[in-house]
């Protein structure tokens, strides 16, 4: 996940940075500075943010030619 999926999947959702903080237990200063492209964030800490994404219903598109993308993944 880039720094720009992150925050068009939060926009998707209509999720705030409290409100993924809250849900990804990442503070919301580290998803600041994730977003804002600080390369010393841990692969951990992404993953702890992309799992969260994940389970509210973003799927992440790879930037195969089109550039990064999200979209929310059909219900069920």
């Amino acid at each position: 996940m880039l720094p720009v999926q992150c925050k068009m999947a939060r926009a998707a959702l209509g999720l705030r940075v409290r409100e993924l903080a809250l849900k990804s237990d990442v503070s919301t200063d580290t998803i600041v500075r994730y977003e804002g492209g600080d390369p010393t964030i841990r692969p951990r800490t992404v993953a702890a943010l992309r799992a969260t994404l994940e389970a509210a219903g973003i799927e992440f598109i790879d930037p195969d030619g089109g550039g990064p993308g999200v979209r929310l993944r059909e219900p069920l």
